[in-house]
């Protein structure tokens, strides 16, 4: 994986170094030491020639800031589209219109293109419901070459201490809006980027997640064999894969048979579809195998393996609606278990029953925060790995009180 320090250390004689996180992605040595050009290679989905994309300079454009273009460049190739001959296609629609468009005309632009991307309808509607409730009454009438840090600040103030949350949300919506019009030459930079130097700065229990209601790990078993293990519908076989695997619920929702590999035991999760932007490989254990197995015989869609009866993917309501039916038990007075919450019932069940820290954290896909032991991490253990899955399927179905931990890793 492409570092810092390798970056800096670039010379003029030097081949293309690959950025490691997105495939195709590149950096090219220029004729100065330390400095280089970003290049992203794919295969057009239009043409079906390889082509090149470049994504700016290193050190002007940052690692990071070259990978989210990257994978910005491989959602639209995924869609289908060549992100070459899109961002032409952009520049002449704006090229043809006469006017800058207005904050709200550009959110809306930007929503259209962003919701296609996203499995959660409640988050397509949420995304520019907020803006229009708190962003269109102040500036959507404004042209986006108009609008200053201070008027951003001038939307957020009234929600900032409020309804914090409410207002990292806009906030965000806002910056992706504007960064859209900053990739297009419709304004100069990204004023939502000073914001926080106009606003109060947010007390500490404003700014602390709220965690998603866990069920204790010792009540899961009875959990599936008492509610899950009653019928044989995908929102049973959804729910139960997601706990088996302790994947995230977007990532088992929008599965596809051609990410998984039943004769390995192994599903890969691109990177385009993790919350990391990093591919996952998640070892399957016996059970997890078995569900997919039986969604091969019932399934109707050719490629999704949860869809739903109409051939969509499933939305998170459907597993939501479930545990509330079935009042499942959670660590938090008067509400129910979360689907997400069962990724910390995997977490304490591995914390209590002695499997190692890296080993849950690799499981959960959990990104390594310091930069130092992160370059070190250049295996994803699954075998390793292979071992607890089977411990935690034989805890989660009942076969096995979960205390014979570290002889199943053993076997990994």
């Amino acid at each position: 994986m492409l570092t810092e320090t390798k970056a800096k250390r670039i010379k003029p004689a030097d081949k293309p170094v690959a950025a490691g996180t997105v495939t195709g992605l590149r950096l090219l040595a220029t004729g100065t030491a330390g400095r280089g050009k970003w290049q992203l290679r794919f295969v057009s989905p239009e043409t079906e020639k390889r082509r090149d994309m470049g994504l700016g300079s290193y050190p002007d454009v940052s690692i990071g800031q070259a990978r989210e273009a990257a994978n910005d460049a491989r959602r639209l190739i995924a869609q289908g589209l060549d992100p070459l001959e899109e961002h032409e296609r952009q520049k002449a629609q704006i090229a043809g219109s006469s006017a800058v468009p207005t904050f709200s005309e550009s959110a809306l632009t930007v929503h259209e293109a962003m919701k296609s991307g996203w499995t959660n309808g409640k988050h397509v509607d949420q995304w520019i419901n907020t803006l229009a409730t708190y962003a269109f009454p102040v500036i959507g009438h404004r042209t986006v070459d108009t609008l200053k840090a201070s008027d951003f600040a001038d939307v957020l103030r009234p929600i900032w201490l409020a309804k914090p949350e409410t207002g990292r949300r806009v906030k965000q919506r806002c910056h992706a809006v504007m960064k859209w019009c900053w990739g297009r030459e419709l304004v100069q930079g990204n004023v939502v980027d000073m914001v926080d130097t106009l606003l109060a700065k947010q007390g500490a229990s404003a700014r602390q997640k709220s965690h998603h209601p866990a069920m204790p790990w010792r009540q899961v078993p009875e959990f599936i064999q008492t509610k899950v293990h009653t019928g044989d519908d995908v929102t049973r076989h959804l729910l139960e894969f997601t706990i088996l695997t302790a994947a995230r619920s977007g990532e088992t929702r929008g599965m596809t048979w051609g990410e998984v590999n039943l004769d390995e035991a192994t599903w890969v999760v691109p990177a385009h579809r993790m919350k990391a932007k990093v591919t996952h490989r998640v070892p399957l254990s016996t059970r997890a195998v078995e569900i997919l197995e039986r969604r091969r015989q019932v399934a109707k869609h050719p490629e999704l393996v949860f869809s739903s009866p109409r051939g969509k993917v499933l939305t998170d309501m459907a597993m939501m609606k479930f545990l509330r039916h079935h009042k499942a038990a959670s660590d938090a007075a008067d509400r129910v278990a979360t689907t997400h919450g069962f990724r910390s019932s995997f977490r304490d069940w591995a914390s209590e029953t002695g499997v190692a820290r890296d080993l849950a954290e690799r499981a959960l896909a959990h990104t390594i925060r310091n930069a130092v032991e992160a370059a070190y991490h250049r295996t994803d253990l699954l075998d390793q790995r292979r071992g607890v899955m089977e411990a935690w399927a034989a805890h989660v179905t009942g076969s096995a009180a979960g205390g014979n931990v570290m002889a199943l890793v053993g076997r990994g």
